[in-house]
């Protein structure tokens, strides 16, 4: 797994247990999961629509990046980790 993909999602698990009045991450927790599942869809919509108007994909990496931050957060928000996740894909191309 990428050192970028680590780092970010150790900072998740770090805003998760503990939290600041500043942290984003720690709103979205203290938000709940269906907040973070709205963001979720909020982004991935945002996605497909650059992509489908040709905004650029600076603009659908912009967006993409958003998506994957927020579905860390919900990774972590059930208790799963990025282990969790390689391991499901790794099932996959058995």
């Amino acid at each position: 797994m990428s050192t970028t993909l680590q780092t970010l999602f150790a900072t998740i698990e770090d805003r998760k247990a503990n939290p600041t009045a500043e942290s984003y991450t720690a709103k979205l927790f203290a938000a709940g999961q269906g907040k973070i599942c709205q963001k979720i869809g909020e982004e991935a919509v945002e996605v497909v629509v650059a992509a489908l108007a040709d905004e650029g994909d600076d603009r659908i990496l912009y967006e993409m990046a958003d998506m994957l931050y927020h579905s860390l957060v919900l990774l972590s928000a059930r208790g799963l980790t990025l282990a969790d996740l390689e391991a499901e894909l790794a099932n996959r191309f058995k």
